[in-house]
């Protein structure tokens, strides 16, 4: 059964409105298609009414839903059908949170990398909730590195709650990874599209985040902290999370209002997950137009622009020079 979220009630009200009208017309054979293209009508103009106004809470809520697409539906939806999967860092081990491979758009070869967290439970806890671990930003900085030596684009899928915390973590140069994905990626000779398809948590986010293009689906937000984090530093608990997402300006709006990411995906009315057809098609027409145009560019105009984007990010003021005086004799 679809999941529904607090503010979408009713759309679960027509929609089991809908189910009862379709089973009077199978079960008594009466005509009920007027009452049912009605429904159909009301409720994807209901669906538009609430997503059109949408708290920056309420997105959060959409970015986290479970029956939202994952990159490994991405993956496949938007390639041929040979995707090839690899696997481990050449350290460690293989981190299951983060995938990726060589795989072809309408016969165009591209390597994908993205965050994954699982369909259920069981998956989750295998993908440990897609939080990488070192290994993970090792090993997408390997693939990304074998990318570079075929002269194969980079596509990464971003959605994680944030990098794996754990002690261990930490004892295998957690920091050390994301930073060096940083740098590399910063300098990487291929072009780089960086898509944000649910959270986009902190450097967890970042580590597969550096690109020539970094965009956003509609109903994500990307923050150096979660709403729910946020709040109970600042008030002790999570009860002010809403308060903390408007605060953040985490939306895609806002992002691209702030000039920290390229340009917004559209979703389908009810989000991402409601019409899986529409945003991988939508998501797969995004990619092929900016590698499109990134590939007319030499590589060095690539990595130029991508450093000078990239740092040219946030806002400061240098202090005023303190002038010296004499102290009079």
């Amino acid at each position: 059964m679809p999941t529904y979220l607090d503010f979408e009630e009713p759309i679960r009200e027509l929609y089991e409105q809908l189910d009862r009208a379709r089973d009077i017309e199978e079960k008594s054979k009466v005509d009920t298609s007027k009452t049912i293209k009605d429904l159909e009508n009301k409720i994807l103009d209901t669906k538009k009414e609430i997503y059109s106004g949408l708290t920056p809470w309420q997105r959060v809520q959409v970015s986290r839903h479970p029956d939202r697409p994952y990159t490994l539906d991405y993956i496949e939806h938007i390639t041929d059908g040979d995707f090839i999967e690899l696997h481990g860092d050449r350290n460690v081990k293989d981190d299951k949170a983060i995938v990726g491979g060589f795989g072809s758009i309408n016969g165009k070869t591209y390597m994908f990398i993205g965050h994954q967290k699982g369909i259920n439970t069981k998956m989750r806890q295998y993908r440990n909730f897609g939080m990488a671990n070192p290994e993970g930003y090792r090993k997408a900085l390997r693939l990304m590195k074998l990318a570079e030596k075929f002269n194969k684009p980079v596509i990464t899928f971003i959605d994680t709650p944030g990098a794996y915390p754990g002690l261990e973590a930490e004892e295998r140069g957690q920091g050390e990874a994301i930073a060096r994905n940083l740098m590399e990626m910063t300098q990487l000779k291929v072009p780089v599209v960086c898509i944000v398809i649910g959270e986009g948590a902190s450097g967890g986010a970042l580590g597969i985040g550096i690109g020539d293009k970094v965009l956003m689906l509609e109903n994500t937000w990307y923050s150096v902290i979660s709403p729910e984090s946020c709040s109970s530093i600042l008030w002790r608990s999570w009860e002010q999370k809403e308060i903390a997402a408007n605060a953040l300006k985490l939306t895609a709006k806002d992002m691209l209002k702030n000039k920290l990411i390229d340009g917004i995906i559209k979703e389908p009315p009810g989000g991402a997950h409601s019409d899986r057809e529409t945003i991988f098609g939508n998501v797969k027409k995004e990619i092929k137009k900016h590698i499109k145009a990134l590939e007319s560019s030499s590589s060095e105009d690539r990595i130029e622009h991508r450093i000078e984007k990239f740092c040219s990010m946030g806002a400061y003021k240098e202090p005023a020079k303190k002038t010296k005086t004499t102290a009079k004799q």
